[in-house]
């Protein structure tokens, strides 16, 4: 058993949610977060005042995978997330965590049939 977390531009979430129910993922988990990488930080203006803004808002997903599914789903998940044909900086990263157990706390079922 695997969690996927991915961290995205939030643009892509909903498309990349769309892709996963399509292939049968539906448990998937959406915090908006903030973060900065590659692409750095970015200069806005406010009231013609000049003013650095040193994190982007980002989407963190979550999603909780058999390990036969993994690479079906990091494939969905990394093709959706990328902007245009090569990708653009700040298109995010995505990790692979190894799960010892899942419970599910309304049924009991653990393991696998908890996802």
């Amino acid at each position: 058993m695997k969690l996927i977390t991915a961290v995205i531009k939030p643009i892509r979430l909903e498309s990349i949610c769309s892709e996963l129910e399509k292939a049968g993922f539906s448990g998937v988990t959406a915090t908006e977060v903030q973060g900065r990488g590659a692409q750095g930080g970015r200069t806005e203006y406010y009231r013609g005042q000049e003013f650095s803004v040193m994190f982007r808002n980002k989407i963190r997903l979550e999603l909780l995978v058999s390990d036969p599914d993994l690479e079906r789903a990091l494939e969905i998940i990394v093709n959706t997330a990328k902007t245009g044909e090569n990708g653009e900086i700040g298109d995010g990263k995505v990790w692979v965590t190894s799960l010892e157990q899942i419970i599910r706390v309304r049924t009991g079922e653990t393991g696998e049939a908890a996802i």
